[in-house]
């Protein structure tokens, strides 16, 4: 590097600020979450074709399963891994090519998905009465779905076991569903009843019995309890919440940093793509006049 006396630092034409380091380092963080996002996509892909394939076999309201799309978990992998897909190909285009256009898109577009983690998080917390009536209107579009869609049926079996509990507010919740409504005109075998894996476990048993819930929602409180889990979801995963706050601030940073991570390095190599962009004018300007 030289200088003349009086003028700017003059760099060699090999010279740039551009560090590689931060830019390969960019690169195969966006590459890793891109491989990421085609397997979500693939999957969510591969679930809803399978659901249709099963739906033409079966002779019921297939489709009206769909129409609450929010509960299917094929719909949520899928729109997940199509955000994260584009969101990393700006990142990975971007940082390949040093092309500022789309390392800024990168880095807004972060930025957007970050404050509004943030922000659901705090109203969540602020407005914790609302947060638990969205809970449990969530709950009941999964209840009356139950039936429909086996990856959601098989995710509301897996949380009631889990948890020890049964029904969003309580056990009777179920007779918003179709086949366990307690009316006298519901045709069903299962009328009243509700999944097995509301059911106590019982160690004796070696195939589950899948009707141990027949007619239990005609059951009190304390005669249910006897037979399965009677207390409701919604309070089972609030206190599962009180108790596992450090394990969440955990998760909750693990997300976090990826995404500042990704920001803090996308703008970092969108400011040394600049000063380069203005040393390649400068050279060039001091090409053609030796004297500027």
């Amino acid at each position: 590097m030289a200088r003349r006396p009086g003028g700017p630092a003059v760099y060699g034409e090999e010279f740039s600020f551009v560090s590689p380091l931060i830019k390969y380092l960019l690169f195969f963080f966006n590459m890793l979450f891109w491989v990421i996002s085609m397997v979500l996509v693939s999957i969510g892909v591969y679930a809803r074709l399978m659901k249709h394939a099963v739906s033409r076999k079966r002779i019921s309201k297939a489709e009206a399963a769909f129409a609450c799309l929010a509960v299917d978990p094929a719909i949520l992998l899928f729109a997940v891994g199509v955000l994260m897909f584009l969101l990393t190909f700006c990142g990975c285009i971007g940082s390949l090519r040093e092309n500022i256009c789309l390392l800024q898109t990168f880095s807004l577009c972060l930025t957007i998905v970050f404050l509004l983690q943030v922000a659901a998080g705090v109203l969540g917390f602020i407005f914790s009465d609302k947060a638990r009536g969205k809970v449990s209107e969530f709950i009941s579009d999964a209840i009356v779905h139950y039936r429909d869609d086996l990856d959601l049926q098989n995710l509301i079996d897996f949380g009631q076991k889990e948890f020890r509990c049964c029904g969003g507010i309580s056990y009777k919740d179920w007779s918003l569903n179709m086949y366990f409504n307690c009316s006298e005109e519901n045709p069903s075998r299962e009328r009243c009843s509700v999944p097995y894996s509301c059911c106590l476990p019982t160690p004796s048993q070696a195939v589950i019995n899948t009707m141990c819930g027949q007619g239990v929602q005609a059951f009190d409180y304390l005669e249910a309890s006897k037979v399965i889990y009677a207390n409701g979801c919604i309070d089972k995963l609030v206190n599962w919440i009180h108790s596992n706050l450090f394990l969440l601030g955990g998760m909750a940073l693990g997300l976090a940093i990826p995404q500042l991570l990704g920001i803090l390095l996308s703008q970092i190599l969108v400011n040394q793509i600049k000063d380069q962009i203005k040393l390649q004018l400068y050279n060039q300007q001091h090409r053609a006049d030796p004297w500027y």
